[in-house]
């Protein structure tokens, strides 16, 4: 099965490395692999801010050498709450094949704004969306019926998403009907929540331990994961990476 994955430098007897160029070329190749996939999956077309996507896949790498994510795993899921509930604000994409799965409508929660989502907590009770990177985890059946948990991973930004009932779930609100009518989107108590007629795609696509990532304006939101000096550990892609790169599907 092919994968998405780094290989580590592994020095050998004798071998000097040059920590500048190695970083340079870690970062160098790093960048084309983000083109790459942006530009082959279509997702400027789509409406996916190229800064956004690269934010996204930083963490994601990052969570991946932590091992945190199956070893196939190789889909990502990127809402942006910097753009309007008008807008197809979700994106489902896979990296190995370099395509986009699905480009939806994504309700932010009733405490974070009205069209525009512009405040974010992790309280309880807050009725706000979380920034940050999670793990779309495992399938249950509750209130709104077929549901995804949700486990965030940076601390302080959404990491009691499991207390707070953060999940994806669908809601009859999240529909161009109600945009028509109402200007916007519906809102959650801080879950994204998507359209009734997406949800198993979701939940059947991103389920089992994938990176989901939540983006928004709040200038405070850090994350471990948005660490660059991943790349000084990498030397280049393994060969299905490398092809990836060298031989997009255009």
């Amino acid at each position: 099965m092919s994968i998405v994955s780094w290989t580590p430098v592994r020095a050998t007897k004798g071998m000097v490395i040059s920590s500048t160029a190695h970083t340079a070329t870690a970062k160098e190749l790093f960048s084309r692999y983000v083109n790459t996939v942006y530009q082959t999956a279509g997702l400027e077309q789509s409406g996916l801010n190229m800064d956004v996507f690269q934010k996204a896949l930083t963490g994601y790498f990052n969570i991946k050498a932590k091992n945190n994510l199956a070893q196939n795993s190789s889909v990502i899921t990127v809402v942006d709450f910097t753009k309007s509930s008008r807008e197809k604000r979700m994106w489902i994409i896979d990296l190995l094949n370099k395509h986009l799965l699905l480009n939806t409508w994504v309700a932010h929660g009733r405490g974070s704004g009205d069209e525009m989502a512009t405040s974010f907590s992790d309280t309880n009770e807050s009725h706000q969306s979380s920034l940050g990177f999670y793990l779309a985890d495992d399938v249950y059946v509750g209130k709104h019926g077929r549901s995804l948990r949700l486990d965030g991973l940076d601390q302080g930004f959404n990491s009691n998403a499991r207390s707070r009932g953060v999940v994806v779930h669908a809601a009859q609100y999240v529909s161009e009907a109600t945009i028509a009518a109402m200007g916007r989107l519906g809102r959650s108590f801080g879950c994204p929540a998507v359209s009734p007629m997406v949800i198993d795609q979701v939940i059947n696509t991103i389920k089992g331990k994938s990176v989901f990532f939540i983006n928004g304006t709040s200038k405070n939101y850090t994350s471990k994961y948005l660490n660059n000096s991943i790349f000084a550990n990498f030397i280049a892609p393994d060969t299905t990476t490398a092809a990836m790169i060298e031989s997009p599907k255009l």
